[in-house]
């Protein structure tokens, strides 16, 4: 995979060969898997994701009963006409809330890039599916552009809460959407690259602060935010709004700022939310459970 998203660019700029395209053809030279292969492995991804929105259960809670029924009550709310956000921007918070939750209930579901970020990326490209009618082969594409964009992440600085907070999380997904949703409208790789610097750049130094240890408070309403982040990082560059800072620097900026957080903020269930009163008190709830 490649190394930054300057390469990429550089490679259409060249060739003429699309963002997706680039990512899916490094894809298959490292796992030696035919192009065709590679696509309809890719949507079974997004199909999967589908799914888990489809089979969302609003009477089903996690284990512990921090997580369950936020999805049902945001569209219940949605469909009122209470929200003030509007239909898309509705159905995306839904979205995010249904699969994080679902997540939080051991139901399936496609880390993108992880597990306590699954509800960014497929809130926003299901939404915009449903909503602005692209075809699943136009969502597919736009997977790989968020996979493109995860995997220089990955190289440049880190996926995990525990390694970098959870601007590593859902600041990478919210990245990937944001990449992915440039792309459906239109924009070339160096919009595709512009909007995953606004939008990773708006969660950099978001603490990874795990109610109890677990992936639920505050991290299931977490995904809300990383998508809606997404969908403004990718109106703004279809505005014409560019990234003062390069993006592959703004990813560097994420990798500094991760190794110099406190331990107690990367997944610890030590600081933050997680050490406040409240959250010690469910800790210890949680503790007592067993």
């Amino acid at each position: 995979m490649y190394k930054s998203l300057a390469e990429i660019c550089e490679i259409e700029k060249r060739e003429g060969i699309p963002f997706w395209k680039i990512v899916q053809q490094a894809d298959c030279v490292e796992t030696g898997m035919p192009e065709t292969e590679a696509f309809e492995k890719m949507r079974v991804m997004y199909q999967a994701m589908k799914e888990a929105d489809d089979s969302y259960d609003g009477e089903l809670k996690s284990a512990s009963g921090l997580v369950g029924g936020e999805g049902k009550k945001m569209q219940e709310a949605r469909e009122a006409g209470m929200t003030v956000c509007g239909r898309l921007m509705g159905k995306v918070m839904e979205k995010a809330l249904k699969t994080g939750e679902s997540n939080a209930c051991m139901k399936r579901i496609v880390a993108a890039p992880t597990a306590g970020s699954c509800g960014v990326v497929p809130a926003v490209f299901i939404t915009l599916e449903e909503e602005k009618h692209f075809t699943e082969e136009k969502m597919i594409e736009a997977m790989y552009v968020a996979a493109g964009i995860g995997g220089v992440i990955a190289h440049r600085a880190f996926l995990a809460g525990a390694a970098g907070g959870c601007q590593a999380e859902i600041g990478s997904a919210s990245a990937m959407a944001a990449g992915g949703v440039a792309y459906l409208m239109g924009g070339d790789s160096e919009a595709i690259a512009n909007a995953a610097a606004l939008a990773l750049k708006n969660l950099l130094g978001l603490a990874c602060d795990p109610v109890a240890g677990l992936v639920e408070v505050p991290c299931v309403k977490r995904n809300v935010i990383g998508a809606i982040n997404a969908l403004a990082a990718a109106d703004m560059t279809v505005a014409g709004i560019s990234s003062k800072i390069p993006p592959d620097e703004v990813i560097d900026a994420m990798r500094s700022i991760g190794r110099n957080m406190d331990e107690d903020i990367r997944e610890t269930g030590k600081g933050g939310l997680a050490g406040t009163p409240t959250g010690v008190k469910i800790s210890e709830q949680m503790e007592k459970l067993g």
